[in-house]
């Protein structure tokens, strides 16, 4: 039989689970990518969802970008390769695109 202690712990171990498998799957609150030597960060090849930071108003940083090659965000490619990088909406930008 259960009782009511054992109960109680076990809805708690349940909610830190839950808690901190939230915290891992949202990259809202995540920062920018760490700087990369061998890298550049190229704006405008990103797709959604996938950009590494600055991805304008409505959103935080990392992986919050709204729509694919947004202008405004920027992924690490491989270094000197940015400007070689053709998307829908154009090449790819050392520097964020108005």
């Amino acid at each position: 039989m259960m009782t009511v202690k054992t109960n109680v712990a076990g809805i708690s171990l349940a909610g830190s689970l839950a808690t901190a498998l939230a915290l891992l799957a949202s990259p809202a609150s995540a920062g920018p990518a760490p700087g990369q030597p061998t890298m550049d960060k190229c704006y405008g090849v990103s797709l959604k969802s996938q950009n590494d930071c600055a991805a304008g108003a409505g959103t935080s940083c990392a992986g919050t970008s709204k729509v694919d090659y947004d202008p405004a965000a920027w992924k690490y490619v491989a270094k000197g390769t940015c400007e070689t990088i053709s998307t829908p909406k154009g090449m790819g930008s050392l520097k964020a695109k108005s």
